[in-house]
Protein backbone atom coordinates (compact mmCIF):
# COMPACT_ATOMS: atom_id res chain seq x y z
CA UNK A 1 0.00 0.00 0.00
CA UNK A 2 2.78 2.44 0.93
CA UNK A 3 4.56 1.84 -2.39
CA UNK A 4 1.33 2.51 -4.32
CA UNK A 5 0.91 5.86 -2.54
CA UNK A 6 4.51 6.78 -3.26
CA UNK A 7 4.13 5.85 -6.95
CA UNK A 8 1.00 8.01 -7.11
CA UNK A 9 2.84 10.93 -5.53
CA UNK A 10 5.75 10.44 -7.93
CA UNK A 11 3.33 10.86 -10.84
CA UNK A 12 2.31 14.24 -9.39
CA UNK A 13 5.85 15.64 -9.36
CA UNK A 14 5.32 17.52 -12.66
CA UNK A 15 2.44 19.42 -11.01
CA UNK A 16 4.62 20.24 -8.02
CA UNK A 17 7.31 21.69 -10.30
CA UNK A 18 4.65 23.66 -12.17
CA UNK A 19 3.33 25.04 -8.87
CA UNK A 20 6.84 26.11 -7.81
CA UNK A 21 7.39 27.80 -11.19
CA UNK A 22 4.03 29.60 -11.07
CA UNK A 23 4.53 30.95 -7.55
CA UNK A 24 8.12 32.04 -8.15
CA UNK A 25 7.28 33.56 -11.52
CA UNK A 26 4.23 35.52 -10.40
CA UNK A 27 6.03 36.95 -7.37
CA UNK A 28 9.10 37.90 -9.42
CA UNK A 29 7.01 39.55 -12.15
CA UNK A 30 5.14 41.56 -9.52
CA UNK A 31 8.40 42.76 -7.96
CA UNK A 32 10.13 43.35 -11.28
CA UNK A 33 7.30 45.16 -13.09
CA UNK A 34 7.77 48.43 -11.25
CA UNK A 35 11.51 48.28 -11.83
CA UNK A 36 11.12 47.86 -15.59
CA UNK A 37 8.19 50.17 -16.39
CA UNK A 38 6.96 53.68 -15.53
CA UNK A 39 10.38 55.14 -14.73
CA UNK A 40 11.17 52.57 -12.11
CA UNK A 41 14.43 51.47 -13.71
CA UNK A 42 16.12 54.79 -13.00
CA UNK A 43 15.02 54.59 -9.37
CA UNK A 44 16.25 51.00 -9.19
CA UNK A 45 19.66 52.06 -10.53
CA UNK A 46 19.91 54.68 -7.77
CA UNK A 47 18.75 52.18 -5.13
CA UNK A 48 21.36 49.61 -6.21
CA UNK A 49 24.08 52.28 -6.23
CA UNK A 50 23.02 53.42 -2.74
CA UNK A 51 23.70 49.88 -1.51
CA UNK A 52 27.36 50.25 -2.48
CA UNK A 53 27.02 48.18 -5.64
CA UNK A 54 27.62 49.35 -9.22
CA UNK A 55 24.44 50.97 -10.53
CA UNK A 56 24.56 48.96 -13.75
CA UNK A 57 23.72 45.83 -11.73
CA UNK A 58 20.15 47.16 -11.57
CA UNK A 59 19.67 46.11 -15.21
CA UNK A 60 20.37 42.38 -14.77
CA UNK A 61 18.46 42.52 -11.46
CA UNK A 62 15.33 43.93 -13.11
CA UNK A 63 15.72 41.48 -16.00
CA UNK A 64 16.04 38.53 -13.60
CA UNK A 65 12.90 39.60 -11.80
CA UNK A 66 10.58 40.60 -14.64
CA UNK A 67 11.76 38.63 -17.68
CA UNK A 68 12.98 35.78 -15.49
CA UNK A 69 9.57 35.56 -13.85
CA UNK A 70 7.84 35.33 -17.22
CA UNK A 71 10.20 32.68 -18.55
CA UNK A 72 10.14 30.63 -15.33
CA UNK A 73 6.33 30.48 -15.59
CA UNK A 74 6.62 29.37 -19.22
CA UNK A 75 9.31 26.89 -18.27
CA UNK A 76 11.77 28.29 -20.80
CA UNK A 77 15.46 28.56 -19.86
CA UNK A 78 14.24 27.72 -16.36
CA UNK A 79 17.56 26.71 -14.85
CA UNK A 80 19.35 29.81 -16.15
CA UNK A 81 16.72 32.26 -14.92
CA UNK A 82 16.31 30.38 -11.64
CA UNK A 83 20.04 30.92 -11.09
CA UNK A 84 19.62 34.63 -11.92
CA UNK A 85 16.72 34.87 -9.45
CA UNK A 86 18.74 33.00 -6.80
CA UNK A 87 21.60 35.50 -7.18
CA UNK A 88 19.14 38.44 -7.12
CA UNK A 89 17.56 37.17 -3.89
CA UNK A 90 20.94 36.39 -2.30
CA UNK A 91 22.05 39.99 -2.92
CA UNK A 92 18.73 41.31 -1.60
CA UNK A 93 19.14 39.28 1.58
CA UNK A 94 22.77 40.33 1.98
CA UNK A 95 22.35 44.05 1.26
CA UNK A 96 18.79 44.82 2.44
CA UNK A 97 17.12 42.19 4.61
CA UNK A 98 19.87 40.57 6.71
CA UNK A 99 20.04 43.39 9.27
CA UNK A 100 16.33 42.89 10.07
CA UNK A 101 16.74 39.23 11.01
CA UNK A 102 14.79 36.37 9.58
CA UNK A 103 11.35 37.19 10.97
CA UNK A 104 11.61 40.92 11.78
CA UNK A 105 9.85 43.59 9.76
CA UNK A 106 11.62 43.62 6.39
CA UNK A 107 13.41 40.42 7.35
CA UNK A 108 14.82 37.84 4.99
CA UNK A 109 12.16 35.15 5.46
CA UNK A 110 10.37 35.88 2.16
CA UNK A 111 13.42 36.42 -0.08
CA UNK A 112 14.96 33.27 1.42
CA UNK A 113 11.82 31.34 0.47
CA UNK A 114 12.06 32.61 -3.12
CA UNK A 115 15.78 31.81 -3.20
CA UNK A 116 15.02 28.27 -2.04
CA UNK A 117 12.37 27.73 -4.73
CA UNK A 118 14.83 28.99 -7.35
CA UNK A 119 17.49 26.65 -5.91
CA UNK A 120 15.16 23.66 -6.28
CA UNK A 121 14.31 24.60 -9.88
CA UNK A 122 18.01 24.84 -10.76
CA UNK A 123 18.47 21.21 -9.78
CA UNK A 124 15.12 19.70 -10.79
CA UNK A 125 14.49 21.79 -13.90
CA UNK A 126 11.09 22.90 -15.14
CA UNK A 127 9.61 19.42 -15.44
CA UNK A 128 7.63 17.98 -18.32
CA UNK A 129 4.91 20.67 -18.25
CA UNK A 130 7.21 23.33 -19.69
CA UNK A 131 8.60 24.77 -22.89
CA UNK A 132 12.03 23.46 -21.87
CA UNK A 133 10.62 19.92 -22.20
CA UNK A 134 9.35 20.68 -25.70
CA UNK A 135 12.68 22.23 -26.65
CA UNK A 136 14.64 19.23 -25.39
CA UNK A 137 12.42 16.79 -27.29
CA UNK A 138 13.56 18.44 -30.54
CA UNK A 139 17.16 17.48 -29.91
CA UNK A 140 18.28 20.63 -28.16
CA UNK A 141 17.98 19.35 -24.64
CA UNK A 142 19.49 17.00 -22.12
CA UNK A 143 18.59 13.65 -23.64
CA UNK A 144 21.39 11.14 -23.33
CA UNK A 145 22.94 10.17 -26.63
CA UNK A 146 22.71 6.55 -27.65
CA UNK A 147 26.06 4.89 -27.97
CA UNK A 148 26.89 3.08 -31.16
CA UNK A 149 27.33 -0.66 -30.75
CA UNK A 150 30.67 -1.86 -32.08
Amino acid sequence: MKEEVLRYLDRLQPLALLALRLILGVVMIAHGYGKVFHGGLEQHVHRVASLGLPGWLAYPSACAEFLGGILVIAGLFTRFFSLAILIDMAVAIWKIHWKNGMFGKGGYEFPLTLLTIAFALIFFGAGPIALDAIRSSRGGGNKPKKSKAA
